[in-house]
């Protein structure tokens, strides 16, 4: 009824607009693909922060910006600067598990993905005492401790991927089937620092964790970010993830199976024990501190300049890295070149839309979100408007040029009114809304809107997935489910000019209109239900 009310009031004022552009001739699938083949060629090194590739990429995002009619917002510069420190993790040897007195050997980091973000560059753990402790959270809230006062002091923590919902039939746990925050692998890392242990694994598991273990794998060898707050921030030795096998293999001696044990952990009573196992690892860090770079512009409203709707875009990626398929580039077409093209057409869109918007609109470019939504997290500490007068952030990410789509999925449906100007433009446009039927892979907290959404800005992420006009919803889940198994995060993610890109534009010209509404000062503000 309440999400009915709102679609009412934005009707009414959408109706009542005085001047509306027409976006059907606004948005250019040559300019997109423009962007797209140039932000992923190999000149640009796969778009890595604090290599040359970062100075291509903001310089040509800069240089976009000013084309379009974007100033700059950041007294005079299109550039935020953002201390970093980057950390490059290299495992000494196996890794070793005493498991009932005996030794076993690791390999890092296709058993044990395993790194450091600690400041320090050399790393020792020798023999730390093993703890499982379900799924690792501690919320008071949810009246659930997965911790039950166990001392982790000095010791590794070993918990499950997701949050018990997932795995239970008592939808009453958390959200149900989709994940929340308590459930991200951030959360956890972050739990164990506060319990005080040296390290924590997750295990793997496909489903909870919604990608395979080759993304965490690739991710260990891989450089890490950190805001620099010169060391206030506290953290683990070590962190990581076990796989599937690794875990089935260490518990299966201690007499456990996983699989029990998950089930086991979707209790309230379950107890966390002390494992017959002791982790051991020695790393070596490479510890560089240097400044990356959020690019920004602005469009100054003509009412309210005060006021404005964030657009959100990620610019970075991982650069060059492990050689796969004869290929060591990772482009990142897909994420996150096409939807830098799709910022670029709506702050075009408003360039050409024969009057300025009311409130302003910014179009966001952060750095390092591969690495933990750095940038965005940094930006919303320092942003250029304040962030309660930020009416709304507009993400998206992954876009993937797969033809015309009847689905909008909503990563983040339910939360506040913007689904209703959704709703709207959906209509218009013979599609519908789908809340994102995978939920429990927890991407609402993957991706540059959500710490906008922390702090208390609504937000959303909105494309078109799973049901595909040409082809049908099999087909639309298949070729993405391909794309997140066996292209995602990989140097496979490269430009393809055979692409369809009629369902971008699509998703252009419906991201335009609700910015565009929402830039008109007769529209309320998104309110959270």
């Amino acid at each position: 009824m309440k999400n009915l009310l709102f679609t009412g009031i934005f009707l009414l004022v959408l109706s009542s607009c005085s001047y509306t552009p027409d976006s059907e001739n606004l948005i250019s699938v040559d300019e997109m693909k423009r962007v797209t083949s140039v932000l992923s060629s190999d000149e640009f090194l796969g778009r890595k922060p604090f290599t040359l590739g970062e100075n291509l990429t903001v310089a040509f995002i800069a240089q976009e910006l000013q084309q379009i009619g974007f100033e700059p917002p950041f007294e005079g510069s299109y550039f935020q600067a953002v201390p970093m420190v980057e950390t490059i993790s290299k495992v000494e040897g196996p890794v070793t598990i005493s498991i009932k007195g005996e030794k076993f050997s690791f390999n890092a980091p296709d058993e044990i993905a395993v790194n450091s973000p600690s400041q320090q560059e050399s790393i020792s753990i020798s023999n730390s005492k093993m703890v499982f402790a379900g799924f690792g959270i501690d919320s008071p809230d949810d009246k659930w401790d997965d911790f039950k006062g166990i001392d982790l002091t000095g010791k590794t923590l070993v918990v499950l991927i997701n949050d018990p919902g997932l795995y239970s039939s008592d939808t009453t746990l958390f959200r149900g089937k989709e994940m929340t925050f308590f459930g991200r692998w951030t959360y956890k890392f972050e739990e164990a620092a506060r319990k005080g242990a040296d390290a924590i694994l997750i295990i793997h598991e496909s489903l909870g964790a919604g990608y395979e273990f080759n993304v965490p794998r690739n991710s260990s060898i891989s450089a890490k970010l950190f805001i620099d707050d010169n060391g206030a921030t506290k953290s683990c030795k070590a962190t990581g993830w076990l796989s599937e096998a690794s875990a089935n293999r260490i518990f299966s001696k201690l007499g456990y199976n996983v699989k029990e044990l998950r089930m086991a952990a979707t209790k309230r009573d379950f107890q966390p024990f002390e494992m017959d196992a002791a982790f051991s690892v020695e790393i070596q860090n490479e510890i560089i501190k240097n400044i990356s770079t959020n690019v920004a512009g602005i469009m100054k409203g003509t009412k309210r300049p005060d006021e404005a709707i964030v657009i959100t875009p990620h610019w970075d990626h991982f650069g060059v890295g492990e050689v796969q398929n004869g290929d060591s580039i990772y482009n990142g077409s897909v994420d996150n070149g096409t939807t830098m093209a799709w910022a670029f057409e709506i702050g075009r869109a408003f360039s050409k839309a024969g009057r300025k918007p009311e409130r302003s609109v910014i179009l966001l470019f952060p750095t390092a979100e591969e690495q933990g939504l750095v940038g965005s997290e940094y930006y919303t500490e320092h942003p250029i408007i304040p962030m309660y007068k930020t009416i709304a952030c507009l993400n998206n990410d992954m876009m993937v040029p797969r033809g015309r789509m009847n689905d909008v999925t909503m990563i983040g449906f339910g939360y506040s009114s913007l689904d209703s100007l959704y709703d709207i433009v959906a209509k218009k446009q013979g599609r519908y809304l789908l809340p994102d039927p995978n939920s429990h892979t927890g991407l609402f907290f993957r991706s540059d809107h959500f710490p906008f959404f922390k702090k208390g800005v609504p937000s959303l992420w909105a494309f078109g997935c799973y049901d595909s006009r040409e082809h049908g919803k099999e087909w639309a889940v298949d070729s993405w489910n391909k794309f997140i198994k066996s292209v995602y995060h990989t140097p496979a993610d490269n430009y393809d000019p055979n692409w369809d890109w009629s369902g971008i534009a699509e998703d252009t010209r419906m991201a335009f209109e609700v910015s565009w509404m929402l830039s008109q000062t007769k529209t309320a503000k998104p309110r959270f239900y």
